[in-house]
């Protein structure tokens, strides 16, 4: 996938120009430019920031091209509520959610005691 053509096809189906999508994402406008001008992938972080900006996940950026993604109802919320959250929140969030065991091992050891 050619990431920066995915940016401009997003940005054209909104009719967006590089300053808006700069606004809605906080990026430098300047930097979005440079991408184009440099034909440079944009990094992971900067991606997410895109995504934010155009409400959209990193699924549905990388999804191809009339391939749905979709989300249940708790994870929108979820991530709505993750948008939200700063880097040291989310941080602090991905830690705890990595140390849950998950339920179906908890089921599975307790069937083997």
């Amino acid at each position: 996938m050619d990431v920066l053509d995915r940016i401009y096809k997003l940005r054209e189906s909104r009719n967006w120009t590089e300053y808006r999508l700069a606004e809605e994402s906080g990026l430098p406008q300047s930097t979005i430019s440079s991408w184009y001008r440099k034909n440079l992938t944009p990094s992971i972080c900067s991606l997410e920031k895109i995504c934010d900006g155009f409400k959209i996940t990193m699924s549905q950026f990388f999804a191809n091209e009339g391939e749905a993604v979709y989300l249940t109802k708790e994870q929108h919320e979820m991530l709505e509520k993750w948008n939200t959250l700063s880097n040291e929140q989310k941080h602090t969030l991905l830690a705890f959610l990595s140390s849950i065991q998950p339920q179906s091992n908890i089921t599975n050891n307790k069937k083997t005691s």
